[in-house]
């Protein structure tokens, strides 16, 4: 830690950026308030940023102080955005230059720029009034004729992003279009910052780890190297509403309880029937939240994916169930326990199959991140249908099964 403390400020303000956050906290205790500006002084902006949200409030305050008054107020500017927003993720640091600029004098201008932008792939144009009207590569302006103006020469079309929109919405933006970072506006069109693809692969990584986390039921939140108890507080809600789902499986059973004592080789397909009615289920749900998240798919696309996911399902379901007949017959002797297993199978994986298809939609639909409905939610609410199923078939063939 000592030695981290005393490297200079600009080898330390670019190893910073790459510790744990319970690192960077640790580090930023033993440093001194000036030692704090001086590091923060030598960084990219959006950087720079999200070490000082890391600081007290206190801290904050001094450490911004004792910055030049052009740095500490782009720094203040994006502390009042949305962490998750495009504006809490984007840099100031960027190329701009007005429309009726020419490529000779934007150029000559470029050669004398002091501090390095964290992007000079694109040159973004804009409007005297600061509004984005256009964008080009460097490769253009260096094959322009001198005298060319940049509007004759930028793409009008450029891809940007609402200075309040989701940080997802600006990763999908970068992947979509293949871009290597995309402007900010604000609701003028002006341009206020951009989003480098760096930074997007960081979102990337946290918006994974958020959704595997809610499909879990655990916690969008959790820290591997946290307190257990902190693990405990945040898991333990969710088991109790996946104990009350249980509970209910276990109504169902209770429900058929004649059934299953008279039959006791009925108890033998149960897991059979849970698990793969779950995993059918959770198979199509998986590639409605991934379609959602990537917006390939919304809610006008629902009637025709669900129609395609059903046809998938029937000819899933035609295949397992037809192969869980033959099994339980040469197993049993028994044509109609065989039936009534067979039969309970496929109309299970259909059922699990419109479940998990529907309910991503409907939850999206109602605004609500559709990964919540995923993992345990959905083998519970299968599980449930199934076992009503099963023990419905098996009491209306009763008499035929003894």
């Amino acid at each position: 830690m000592e030695l981290v403390k005393d490297l200079n400020d600009e080898i330390l303000s670019q190893i910073i950026i790459f510790f744990e956050e319970e690192l960077q906290k640790k580090i930023a205790e033993k440093l001194s308030i000036l030692k704090t500006a001086q590091v923060l002084s030598t960084m990219y902006s959006d950087d720079a940023a999200d070490f000082l949200s890391i600081l007290s409030v206190g801290k904050v305050k001094d450490v911004l102080k004792l910055m030049k008054e052009n740095d500490a107020l782009k720094l203040k500017e994006l502390l009042h955005y949305d962490d998750e927003s495009a504006g809490g993720r984007m840099t100031t640091e960027f190329i701009a230059f007005y429309a009726d600029n020419t490529a000779r004098s934007v150029l000559n201008k470029m050669r004398k720029i002091i501090t390095e932008p964290e992007m000079i792939y694109y040159i973004y144009v804009i409007s005297r009034k600061k509004e984005l009207v256009g964008v080009l590569s460097v490769r253009q302006l260096l094959t322009a004729q001198p005298d060319t103006k940049l509007q004759d020469i930028m793409n009008k079309r450029a891809i940007k992003v609402n200075i309040s929109a989701d940080q997802e919405e600006a990763a999908r933006i970068i992947s979509k279009y293949d871009l290597l970072a995309v402007p900010v506006v604000n609701d003028h069109n002006q341009l206020l910052g951009i989003i480098t693809v760096d930074d997007i692969i960081d979102i990337l990584e946290e918006e994974t780890t958020e959704d595997l986390f809610k499909m879990s039921g655990a916690t969008n939140a959790y820290d591997i190297r946290g307190n257990f108890m902190e693990a405990v507080k945040k898991r333990i809600p969710w088991l109790f509403i996946l104990l009350i789902g249980d509970l209910l499986s276990g109504t169902v059973i209770h429900r058929f309880e004649a059934s299953l004592q008279s039959i006791v080789t009925l108890a033998i397909f149960i897991p059979v029937l849970m698990d793969m009615g779950g995993n059918v289920g959770t198979q199509s749900l998986t590639v409605v939240v991934r379609g959602l998240a990537t917006e390939e798919l919304d809610f006008s696309h629902f009637v025709k994916h669900l129609f395609s996911e059903l046809k998938a399902g029937l000819v899933m379901g035609i295949l397992i169930s037809f192969s869980l007949f033959l099994i339980t017959f040469f197993w049993h002797q028994n044509l109609v326990l065989s039936f009534v297993v067979g039969f309970s199978m496929l109309v299970t994986m259909i059922t699990a199959v419109t479940a998990g298809t529907s309910i991503p939609f409907i939850v999206e639909y109602f605004g609500a991140d559709p990964a919540v409905a995923a993992g345990p939610f959905i083998t519970t609410l299968i599980d449930i249908s199934g076992l009503f199923i099963y023990f419905t078939m098996a009491s209306l063939l009763m008499e035929k099964l003894l």
